[in-house]
């Protein structure tokens, strides 16, 4: 397997078995040997996966119909529940599809699996937990066997296999001749004549003897098995506590800078709505001095229209353009004086009321006025004083 680091619990004691190892593997037996560990993975981008003991887990296999497999997950415990002696609520079921409706499973004891996960924190990213019996290499038509000290481990299919004493193999092995008999037999071991007299008499003539241990088995094994014990409750989790150890000072400085742009956005949203509460009441103000009187809703289009109905919509006889007119013609005409003025928009007519020197004054005001293009029309005129007051109205042309 390349870039992959299996790490075994062997008599308690962590066990690490690099990529390509050599005879024997290293003890993780000091803070020393995990750090060093973490370094290669990290160096070498290997990945770790777990060989969890044999004995203590169960290998078998299950076929389901196309209904069932949808709600596998689920049903799995009650499926089997027949086939363990144990209470199914302390145990723990995985399962990997080997072909389309044919599933590999793996139970153990949840108390197993606190206890691995327990011996295992020391090191993090462990994601793959699989039976160390499906480790063994195989290939259909063999068994495997890996022979350690009084352990014996026996590989006899894709999913089959058991973990036992080496006292037991005997005993186990004739059971196991009972579902079917191995084209042949590969052992790894330390002495020869000693593993094969282990073997049942119709398995030895088959045997393929080799000297090695885990280290050696591993080598001919190019993948793990799909059959992965992390699932369910043991499923992988995001390190969420690891993650905020390691960013909690920036994620602490980040909420800190949030906070101060939410508060310096605040007080310049109080400083704008105070500045456009100034503005509108010194807008309102200007209108009032224009008008005092009536309500103010919106004074910019308020002033608007009253601007508009002075100048007037069309032809020059607003108000504006015949002020302007006549007043250019008053302003010709010296000693004359504006009494009075009236503005009617409906009509477009101003009547005023003006004091001159004398008639001709009057008279040269009016024609004047006619000359600007409009129509100016004396409505009455009598002497006052030294001078003569007259009335004239007027009207722009059609």
């Amino acid at each position: 397997m390349h870039n992959i680091a299996v790490i075994r619990l062997l008599d308690e004691q962590l066990l690490c078995y690099p990529p390509g190892a050599g005879e024997q593997p290293l003890p993780l037996d000091s803070a020393e040997a995990f750090k060093s560990l973490r370094d290669s993975v990290a160096g070498n981008r290997w990945s770790l996966c777990f060989a969890a003991p044999a004995a203590a887990i169960r290998l078998l296999t299950l076929d389901v119909a196309a209904e069932e497999k949808k709600h596998l997950a689920q049903s799995l415990p009650f499926t089997l529940e027949e086939q363990v002696a144990e209470d199914i609520d302390g145990l723990h079921f995985a399962m990997a599809p080997l072909e389309r409706l044919h599933y590999g499973v793996a139970i153990c004891q949840h108390e197993c699996m606190l206890a691995w996960q327990e011996q295992l924190a020391a090191l993090d990213g462990i994601t793959h937990w699989v039976p160390e019996t499906l480790l063994l290499p195989w290939q259909a038509g063999e068994w495997c066997l890996l022979l350690e000290g009084e352990r014996a481990i026996v590989r006899s299919g894709a999913c089959a296999g058991f973990g036992c004493e080496r006292e037991l193999l005997p005993l186990l092995l004739e059971a196991a001749l009972r579902e079917g008999s191995p084209d042949s037999v590969v052992i790894y071991g330390s002495d020869q004549a000693a593993d094969c007299e282990l073997l049942p008499q119709a398995l030895r003539e088959k045997v393929q003897w080799r000297r090695g241990n885990l280290c050696s088995a591993l080598l001919l094994v190019d993948s793990l098995p799909p059959l992965n014990l992390n699932q369910g409750p043991y499923a992988a989790r995001l390190p969420l506590q690891r993650w905020w150890r390691e960013w909690r000072l920036v994620a602490s400085v980040l909420a800190a800078v949030f906070c101060l742009q939410l508060l310096a956005t605040w007080l310049e949203y109080r400083s704008l709505a105070d500045e456009n509460l100034r503005l509108r009441a010194a807008r309102e103000a200007s209108y009032r001095q224009a008008y005092p009187q009536g309500a103010v809703v919106d004074p910019e289009k308020q002033l608007q229209r009253q601007l508009d109905a002075m100048r007037g919509t069309g032809g020059g006889s607003g108000f504006v353009p015949l002020l302007d007119r006549v007043g250019k013609v008053l302003a010709g005409e010296p000693g004359t004086r504006l009494a009075s003025l009236n503005y009617t928009d409906r009509g477009g007519e101003m009547r005023m009321n003006i004091v001159a020197s004398d008639y001709e004054s009057v008279e040269r005001i009016r024609a004047g006025i006619n000359a600007s293009g409009l129509n100016a029309t004396m409505e009455s005129s009598n002497a006052q004083g030294d001078g003569v007051r007259a009335r004239i109205r007027v009207e722009g042309r059609g």
